[in-house]
């Protein structure tokens, strides 16, 4: 062979390797052009098609053929996994296939919070889940469900307990309340247990952690002032020693119904409801909301007074002004009643 056609061999060979580097190279690069970590949501309605759309929508590939070769060849369409998966610039598209089949999906930080009812509970929890809030709803009313996770109707708020939680987008309704139940037990630990004991001391009555969570929901509904909830906690067991009626708004407008109340009436404090603390002597028979970890701190860690009365400060500054005598509260009340009227607030 001459040194002509050998050097000829040469390079054939040499373009050859490249162009089987390049082909390498080509089906196993990532190609996603993003700065940072995005987060593809997969849901049961998704194909490999809606997949390649949300892909080239939010990672941004260089070249979708490469995607659809490796679904191909991993047959992702028989495999696909809901949740929610995690998509960087070293990330091969190999790989990111692979999680999808394998489920390797990347948690949620899950916010679970302080809301008035189990509608809305089930909405807030909606927007960041897979699950809609109709089938969360569902789930929190049926007896059933509500018996299994060791609750009533009434006492149900209560399972929760507001804070921020990892979870799987996806994870299944059932597998959530567990998990609300176990953060439930993990929250009323040792120390908190042991509370109990010197709150029904002061309260005149056994308060179990369900009366607690109950009076806790009354407290937080009264102020959204943290440094106040000791004070109020304090004035309500002052009069369930004393067994005089809570006179509590907040349970008369959970009685009513209508949360756009602002101004309680008489005509209010005359729905017959066991929710209604100006005619019923005690605790209502659940909480009338979520209570917060702050509220229920607050009653466990109450304070000792002997306020008896209070009204919202003519300010509207969220706080109150406190009384000892019927006269002095009286006094205060009239004060809030006229700036309520000099501000037009009719109810």
């Amino acid at each position: 062979m001459t040194k002509k056609k050998s050097t000829g061999w040469i390079w054939v060979l040499l373009c050859l390797m490249a162009a089987a580097g390049a082909g390498v190279w080509w089906v196993y690069r990532s190609g996603f052009e993003v700065a940072g970590p995005v987060y593809i949501y997969i849901d049961e309605d998704d194909t490999v098609d809606s997949i390649a759309r949300k892909t080239e929508e939010v990672a941004k590939p260089e070249e979708m053929r490469v995607f659809h070769l490796y679904a191909g060849l991993l047959n992702l369409k028989d495999k696909i996994r809901t949740g929610r998966y995690e998509v960087r610039p070293d990330l091969t598209m190999l790989n990111y296939i692979r999680d999808i089949r394998n489920h390797n999906e990347k948690p949620i930080m899950l916010v679970v919070p302080s809301t008035r009812t189990m509608d809305q509970m089930a909405g807030k929890l909606a927007h960041q889940l897979m699950a809609d809030s109709l089938s969360i709803l569902q789930y929190l009313q049926n007896e059933t469900n509500i018996q299994s996770l060791g609750y009533t109707k009434e006492s149900l708020p209560g399972l929760f307990i507001p804070n921020t939680y990892e979870v799987y987008w996806d994870v299944s309704i059932p597998k959530l309340m567990e998990r609300m139940q176990k953060e439930n037990a993990v929250f009323w630990n040792t120390d908190r247990t042991a509370k109990l004991q010197e709150v029904s001391q002061y309260a005149g009555q056994e308060m179990t952690k369900e009366k607690v969570v109950t009076l806790a929901a009354i407290v937080d509904s009264e102020t959204a002032n943290n440094g106040e909830k000791p004070t109020i906690a304090a004035l309500y067991m002052n009069r369930l020693r004393k067994q005089m009626a809570l006179q509590s708004d907040p349970t008369v407008i959970y009685a009513v119904g209508d949360f756009t109340i602002r101004r309680v009436l008489h005509e209010h404090l005359k729905v017959e409801s066991p929710y209604n603390t100006y005619r019923n002597i005690g605790l209502p028979p659940g909480p009338i909301r979520v209570p917060s970890i702050a509220g229920i701190d607050a009653v466990l860690n109450h304070d000792r007074n002997d306020y008896i009365y209070m009204c919202a400060k003519e300010d509207f500054s969220g706080t109150h002004n406190y009384a000892v005598s019927y006269g002095e509260h009286q006094r205060n009340a009239a004060r809030y009643v006229r700036a309520l009227n000099e501000r037009g607030i009719k109810r």
